[in-house]
């Protein structure tokens, strides 16, 4: 299923959030499209790197924050920027810019980071080699987070061709078990993780996402609005 709307504008203009996003297509469109295979092994990252079992193109601490706005095509980055532009913006109101702009990058890392020790821990060295790229460990902290601000609000997607509406608790909940599946499922393959999905860093952005959005809701520090007065507001 692919999210269309969740029906609840945000509060103020999400500026960090469309930053993000037009930054992700600002590389696809002029750094990675005229030379894709080039700019992929520049600038991804390489789990090998970590432990300096190998030495890529940059040194890992650059390398984790510039795959996080690369994309192996078309599908890729609109998949990504379209789960972004749903439930960021909510995110982002919540939270606020600059602790929203914090935590999207910390979501990168501890994502990226799950999906290396686990490639390392369970994989051969070539899977080790195999670049990893992609914004998807940072908005799986973001739809982490959304989870627990947002449990009642509703998704506007579509179900093939069908439009549907569908409780976001459930939406999200469905997509966290599949990546959990997935991932461990991938334990038991020839190729381990160390390329196709990084369903592990999708995991542990996901987990990440909760646990900070449950802790700051724990202190008081974010402010989501209420999804169905917004809804109400919406439709009035």
């Amino acid at each position: 299923m692919l999210p269309l709307s969740d029906g609840m504008p945000a509060r103020r203009f999400p500026i960090v959030n469309v930053a993000i996003i037009v930054a992700n297509f600002a590389v696809w469109l002029f750094y990675e499209l005229p030379n894709l295979q080039s700019a992929v092994f520049h600038a991804s990252f390489y789990p090998c790197t970590v432990t300096h079992a190998c030495h890529g193109p940059e040194p890992w601490g650059v390398s984790w924050i510039t795959a996080m706005f690369l994309h192996g095509s078309w599908d890729h980055i609109l998949g990504n920027m379209l789960f972004l532009a749903v439930f960021g913006k909510n995110v982002e109101d919540a939270f606020g810019h600059l602790r929203y702009l914090a935590f999207y990058f910390a979501g990168g890392f501890v994502a990226m980071m799950t999906q290396t020790l686990m490639t390392l821990a369970f994989s051969n060295a070539a899977d080790g080699r195999v670049p990893n790229l992609g914004a998807s460990g940072a908005i799986a902290a973001v739809l982490g987070a959304y989870f627990v601000l947002y449990p009642s609000s509703t998704v506007l997607g579509l179900f093939v061709i069908f439009p549907v509406r569908i409780s976001a608790w459930f939406f999200l909940g469905f997509w966290f078990l599949y990546q959990l599946f997935e991932a461990n499922f991938g334990l038991f393959g020839a190729t381990a993780n160390g390329g196709g999905v990084a369903f592990f860093a999708h995991v542990g952005g996901f987990i990440f996402g909760v646990a900070v959005a449950a802790f700051l809701s724990s202190l008081g520090r974010v402010a989501p609005q209420d999804g169905r007065q917004a809804l109400l507001r919406a439709s009035t």
